[in-house]
């Protein structure tokens, strides 16, 4: 499957589908390489189980510090800090994050995905 050079994309198309079908709050941004959304708190459970399927176990879970390799990752799309969870496949020269960034109304939480070259 990460032999296809078209595997990024395939990827966070396939992503962005299923998230259209889940319960969304507010959709924010869809472009070719980034897809960016609120969901409710009350469903991370949902939300984190199809991430988990789709791009394996967490990488950085909440309340844990990020690494030097998890912010230079994900600077273009905001950082990630300690209360914040992010996943990450790679694959080839593509790597796919997804980010947590719950709100601090305990309500919502943005959820951003993006597929970055290497």
């Amino acid at each position: 499957m990460c032999q296809n050079e078209d595997w990024g994309y395939g990827m966070l198309n396939e992503i962005m589908k299923k998230c259209d079908a889940m319960n969304v709050y507010e959709k924010r941004t869809v472009s070719d390489n980034y897809y960016e959304l609120v969901f409710f708190s009350k469903e991370l459970d949902e939300w984190e189980q199809f991430f988990t399927d789709k791009l394996g176990n967490v990488s950085k879970p909440s309340n844990v510090k990020p690494t030097k390799e998890d912010l230079s990752l994900t600077e273009g799309y905001g950082g990630i800090c300690a209360n914040q969870t992010l996943f990450k496949k790679e694959c080839d020269d593509d790597t796919i994050i997804a980010m947590f960034w719950p709100w601090q109304d305990n309500i919502h939480i943005t959820l951003k995905v993006a597929l970055i070259g290497k």
